[in-house]
């Protein structure tokens, strides 16, 4: 029988890593960015076109490589950060694995030039699916310039998975701040389609954050700063009033690393504990410096997981940090919830000694000595109203009084006896009908109602918008404006007015008759959260989503208590609803038991 296993021959080799390594243009962006970083550039410039589909190219000032190297780089597993084993728990730098260009290399067209401070001439490569083109001397300047054409161009499979442009852009610009985050000491610009998304120049940590989500940012974060034997911590969180209802601003650093760990997000979550309302999140920015020795990063392709020597003490130093500093700033609450700070004892009479204080009294001094009393007069005094009955005089009462007590009784006699709706763990809401009894979940069928009514409102007639007495400024990025500016006609035909979009903040003079003033911040923010996530095609998907979350953001809570107007309105509207049964996300409204049902439960 001849032999069957055979070697794979390297181009094939290197598509199957990039599998792995290169998921979406985004994963392209992450490496080349964190390659400029271990250059050490202090600018760098990103470039894409149709969310990286045409076009990702970066541009650094580093320390540029030989025309050696440059060839070299595109190997598989050669790397000038590590030479041996050991090394991996030493680690200084972004990669490590020599896999990057060379994945990248496999699955689309790469052009490298690239160029030392000391070099009169640079290097230029041309590389496409793993095939060197040319490689000649150029002219260049100091630094690597790395341009990635036509991605997934010989893996149509690859291509067709992946997203629309809205979706791919938006985890570039995931990626892109992470790495912004981790090194505010270098400048950095992107660009897509020849637009400036951002332009951060070179500073601390508080101005990076504030650069990156807007200037209100900055009122509303915390620093935090602890530092022990096993770690140091710095960063930010925000404060429990900011909380979001996304967990999108949330930042976890090692060493200068982007992590994902959801065992110290429980620790900072546990920190906000009672200080953040059901369904809310906190939003931080910590950064953990802890010996290289104490982590293992080599565990996932993407690097974004770590294994911790000692997770658990790491949880504990790090919410007991949060907690304090939480407390520091005034954010937490104190114990003593009455205590008043102008009776506490000064720093001054601390070494002070105590004194009886002493008591003058008047031996002569008699209350009832003299006999005069003195009139107290109110110059406003108002004269007394006759009560009234008067108004009454002459007039039989008797009579209208058993008048109105028959009113009144047959009134609410008739209001319960037609009372068919009633509301239990005020959450569902029991109507009898003919043939039994029917649940009805109040916040799924509010949500059904509420859906259709936006979606006509938005598609069939316009919305019936109130106008602000004062008009609301309302912070966001960028990145929100430019999406807030794409649907700005949805909102109009929901009922929301703008009076002027800004750069980095939105001015609201008008909002849907169905919201209050209270809540038009967490709608828009929950509204956005939903159209990042699941960004369709189509115009009308768009809407659709529209309508969903607003619905989904205004309808009635579970623990709302009902009144019975209330209740028969949700029961008589949801039922003129064009599909009842159903929410707006699919779940079941309602459900009927017959009365052949119940009576087999007793048996009669």
């Amino acid at each position: 029988m001849p032999d069957i296993i055979q070697l794979l021959p390297d181009h094939v080799a290197n598509q199957i890593a990039a599998g792995e390594v290169v998921q979406r243009p985004a994963s392209v962006v992450k490496e080349l960015l964190e390659n400029a970083i271990d250059a050490e550039a202090t600018n760098i410039k990103l470039i894409i076109k149709e969310a990286g589909k045409i076009l990702i190219q970066v541009i650094d000032n580093g320390k540029g490589m030989s025309n050696t190297d440059a060839r070299l780089s595109f190997e598989r597993h050669a790397t000038s950060k590590i030479k041996k084993a050991e090394d991996l728990f030493n680690l200084h730098t972004k990669g490590f694995r020599g896999e990057a260009l060379a994945s990248i290399a496999a699955i689309a067209h790469v052009d490298l030039k690239s160029k030392q401070e000391k070099s009169e001439l640079g290097t230029h490569i041309k590389i496409e699916g793993s095939t060197l083109i040319f490689q000649e001397n150029i002219s260049t300047s100091k630094g690597t310039s790395v341009s990635v054409k036509n991605l997934f161009y010989n893996i149509p499979a690859r291509r067709n998975f992946l997203k629309s442009n809205s979706i791919e852009t938006r985890h570039i610009i995931n990626e892109f701040q992470r790495i912004v985050l981790a090194h505010p000491a270098i400048s950095f610009s992107f660009y897509h389609n020849q637009s400036e998304v951002y332009n951060l120049s070179a500073g601390n940590l508080r101005q990076r954050i504030v650069a990156v989500f807007g200037k209100k940012t900055n009122e509303k974060l915390v620093p935090i700063h602890e530092i022990t034997d096993i770690l140091e911590i710095k960063g930010f969180v925000a404060k429990p009033e900011f909380a979001k209802k996304k967990r999108g601003e949330q930042f976890f650093f090692v060493n200068n690393r982007f992590i994902k760990n959801a065992y110290l997000n429980h620790a900072v979550t546990s920190a906000f504990e009672s200080l953040l309302s059901n369904g809310y999140f906190p939003t931080y920015f910590l950064y953990l410096t802890v010996p290289t020795k104490s982590i293992d990063i080599n565990i996932h392709p993407t690097k974004t997981e770590i294994k911790f020597e000692d997770e658990k003490t790491l949880y504990a130093i790090l919410r007991a940090t949060i907690k304090h500093s939480l407390g520091q700033y005034n954010v937490a609450p104190v114990l003593d919830f009455r205590r008043d700070a102008s009776m506490d004892t000064p720093y001054e009479f601390k070494n002070k000694k105590s004194e009886t204080p002493k008591v003058a009294v008047n031996p002569d001094f008699n209350p009832f000595k003299s006999d005069k009393q003195k009139a107290i007069h109110f110059p406003y005094k108002q004269e007394k109203m006759p009560e009234w009955e008067s108004l009454y005089t002459g007039i039989n009462t008797k009579n209208i009084e058993v008048e109105a007590e028959i009113i009144e009784n047959s009134l609410f006699s008739d209001a319960i006896s037609n009372s068919k709706t009633y509301q239990i763990h005020k959450k569902y809401i029991i109507s009898s009908i003919k043939s039994g009894v029917v649940y009805i979940h109040q916040n799924l069928a509010h949500q059904r109602i509420l859906y259709e009514e936006f979606l006509e409102n938005i598609t069939v007639k316009e919305a019936m918008s109130q106008q602000l007495l004062f008009p609301l400024e309302i912070s966001f990025n960028k990145e929100d404006i430019k999406l807030i500016k794409e649907i700005k006609d949805d909102l109009k035909s929901v009922g929301f007015l703008f009076d002027k979009i800004l750069t980095n903040s939105i001015v609201v003079n008008g909002i849907p008759v169905t919201i209050t003033e209270s809540q038009i911040t967490i709608i828009i923010e929950q509204l956005l959260e939903d159209i990042k996530n699941d960004i369709p095609d189509a115009s009308f998907s768009q809407l659709d989503i529209m309508a969903k979350s607003l619905a989904k953001s205004l309808a009635i809570k579970t623990g709302t208590k009902l009144d019975l107007k209330e209740q028969e309105e949700i029961v008589n509207k949801l039922f003129v609803c064009k599909q009842p049964n159903l929410s707006p996300f699919g779940k079941t409204t309602f459900i009927t038991i017959n009365i052949d049902e119940i009576d087999k439960k007793f048996n009669t």
